[in-house]
């Protein structure tokens, strides 16, 4: 009796990611997505990274009010959008899948563009990150992976540490950006951007909610919106 043996599904024949391989980004994509199952997965500098459960205060309330942030920022500023966890494709090397992000649409001059697979594909102006264990890898090879594919403002939120950093780039190298007297930070990129750092470490969503509102009256933001709907 002959016996008919199944063919190997195509999910099987596809290696699983593991955190530590070394892939390309081809290869790293097309294991993630034999992996439904998976939420997050990074490739930063050709290394494969797949992060902890999520805690509440340390990341998901963060999470959420940085969104807020910058959904709210780019409802008013035509020609930008917001976006959490989208898979970005930086390079051979490069794929992480920033907390949240804002960019200028391509219409409107903006460096990345959404390819065939919908992944983003080039470097949003500005990336967010959340960070409490995963501190030494946004802050080391994370930061650098954003630096060398030419994203132009990188916020790094310590939660453990209750510290905000804000990098600029500046002929290809990252400067911190300081705090005014009023403890305001306002990205260089997007005019209006105000980001009162002493209300988001205190949770103070008015105050914040507050600062931004005064950013997005300011006569620069009024000028920027105007330069985008030019292009």
């Amino acid at each position: 009796m002959a016996v008919t043996l199944a063919a190997p599904s195509k999910r099987s024949a596809v290696p699983p990611l593991e955190n530590g391989d070394r892939l390309s980004a081809h290869e790293f994509l097309r294991r993630y997505e034999a992996m439904p199952e998976v939420k997050k997965a990074e490739l930063i500098n050709g290394v494969v990274y797949m992060p902890s459960p999520v805690r509440l205060a340390e990341h998901a309330e963060p999470d959420n009010a940085i969104q807020w942030w910058l959904k709210h920022y780019s409802i008013h500023t035509p020609g930008t959008r917001a976006g959490s966890n989208a898979t970005t494709r930086l390079g051979p090397d490069d794929v992480p899948q920033p907390d949240a992000l804002l960019r200028i649409v391509p219409e409107s001059g903006g460096q990345a563009r959404v390819d065939a697979k919908g992944y983003l594909q080039g470097p949003p102006e500005l990336v967010v990150e959340i960070a409490a264990s995963s501190v030494s890898i946004d802050a080391g090879e994370k930061l650098r992976s954003y630096r060398r594919a030419g994203v132009l403002e990188y916020i790094l939120w310590r939660t453990v540490d209750s510290a905000v950093d804000w990098w600029a780039l500046e002929e290809d190298e990252y400067r911190p950006m300081t705090p005014d007297a009023a403890g305001l930070l306002r990205s260089r990129v997007f005019p209006g951007l105000w980001l009162d750092v002493r209300a988001l470490l205190a949770n103070d969503g008015a105050r914040l909610q507050a600062t931004l509102e005064a950013g997005l009256r300011d006569a620069a933001h009024e000028q920027f919106v105007r330069q985008l709907r030019s292009k």
